[in-house]
């Protein structure tokens, strides 16, 4: 149970996050109603979203799957949307179609046909967004830029998934190396790939940015963040536990 305390904090917070948001869209001469956030709700449990919910956020990001189901049976997305926006194996895709509006990080052509495959058997078509291993990063999931053209062709075939966008994570900056440099790769793959006609292909959504660097991502030309810690405040990680992967 919450105290009163600890729901205040939580709700200034989410209210900080958004007029940053604001802040951020107006500095890059954008209107701040075309960045939607997306909170990152792993690890919090279903009082906490709720109270996330009731104080204004309107759309949920789960990492992983069984938390979202136990979340779900619970309750604690009512009057949000909610997004899957974690490594996704395919052997669990069928608990999430009908479930949330869009998984973000679909990371390869095997994944992308596999959703399309359960789609198909509830009759509904899912949206999707392709993950892009932006950094060529080995310990992360993801397309290649240079694949990327031939996954879309084979993946316009699909009926019963709609692709909506990109979505990366970035390298974790050292020295001079900053985000903003992926995330302006990111911004021109996005234009480069709008500008071309794929069937069953739409560039609306640009997802990037987490809690460290979103107003990098919204200067770039982010229109979905996701965010956690600045919401949420820290996550108690096991010791073994490597947060780099996760969404912050």
């Amino acid at each position: 149970m919450m105290t009163e305390t600890e729901r205040s904090a939580l709700v200034e917070r989410l209210h900080a996050v958004q007029n940053r948001i604001a802040q951020a869209a107006r500095a890059a001469g954008r209107d701040p109603a075309d960045i939607h956030l997306v909170a990152a709700t792993k690890m919090n449990d279903a009082e906490r979203v709720r109270t996330a919910i009731q104080a204004g956020l309107t759309a949920c990001g789960e990492n992983r799957v069984q938390e979202l189901l136990q979340k779900y049976e619970q309750g604690a997305y009512e009057g949000a949307d909610l997004q899957f926006i974690g490594t996704l194996q395919a052997n669990k895709v069928k608990y999430l179609i009908g479930k949330v509006s869009m998984i973000q990080s679909v990371s390869s052509l095997k994944l992308a046909q596999c959703i399309d495959k359960e789609a198909k058997k509830h009759a509904v078509c899912q949206d999707i967004l392709l993950e892009i291993n932006i950094g060529r990063e080995a310990a992360k999931s993801g397309f290649f830029v240079e694949d990327l053209g031939t996954a879309l062709e084979a993946l316009s075939s699909l009926h019963s998934i709609r692709i909506r966008g990109l979505m990366a994570i970035p390298p974790i900056p050292t020295g001079m190396d900053k985000s903003s440099r992926y995330f302006a790769e990111m911004h021109q793959l996005f234009v480069d790939i709008s500008a071309k006609k794929y069937d069953n292909v739409s560039m609306d959504y640009l997802s990037m940015g987490m809690t460290a660097d979103f107003e990098e991502a919204i200067a770039c030309g982010a229109n979905i963040v996701r965010i956690g810690t600045a919401i949420f405040g820290k996550r108690p990680y096991p010791m073994n536990a490597d947060p780099t992967r996760e969404i912050q």
